[in-house]
C-alpha cells in the first residue's frame, strides 16, 4: 500500500508526535509494510471459520469477597518516599 510523507506528518501530528526530517521516510517504509501486511490478511480463508463472540466458555474465577486484615496507616506508609499528615505526598500532575 502506497504511504505518502503527508500521511506520516498527518498521522504524527494526529498522534502529538514530532518527527525529525531523517525520521519521516523510516516512518514511511515501516507503515507501509504494516499496511501491506495488514491487507495480506484479508486474503486468508476465513469462509468456514465460525465467529468468536467471547473468549472462554465458562466464566472466570472469582475470589470471595471476604473481609480480612489488612496495612495498618503506619505500615502502608512506611516505605513512602513523602508523606504528611498520615497521608501520601506525590508531585502534582496538572
Amino acid at each position: 500500500m502506497e504511504v505518502t510523507r503527508e500521511d506520516v506528518l498527518r498521522c504524527a501530528a494526529l498522534a502529538h508526535l514530532s518527527l525529525q526530517e531523517e525520521e519521516v521516510e523510516p516512518m514511511r517504509t515501516a507503515m507501509a509494510r504494516m499496511l501491506t501486511h495488514a491487507a495480506s490478511l484479508d486474503e486468508l480463508p476465513l469462509d468456514q471459520v465460525e465467529p468468536m463472540l467471547a473468549g472462554l466458555d465458562h466464566p472466570l474465577p472469582r475470589r470471595g469477597d471476604e473481609p480480612r486484615e489488612t496495612f495498618t496507616q503506619a505500615q502502608a506508609l512506611a516505605n513512602a518516599p513523602d508523606q504528611d499528615h498520615g497521608q501520601f505526598v506525590v508531585p502534582k500532575v496538572l
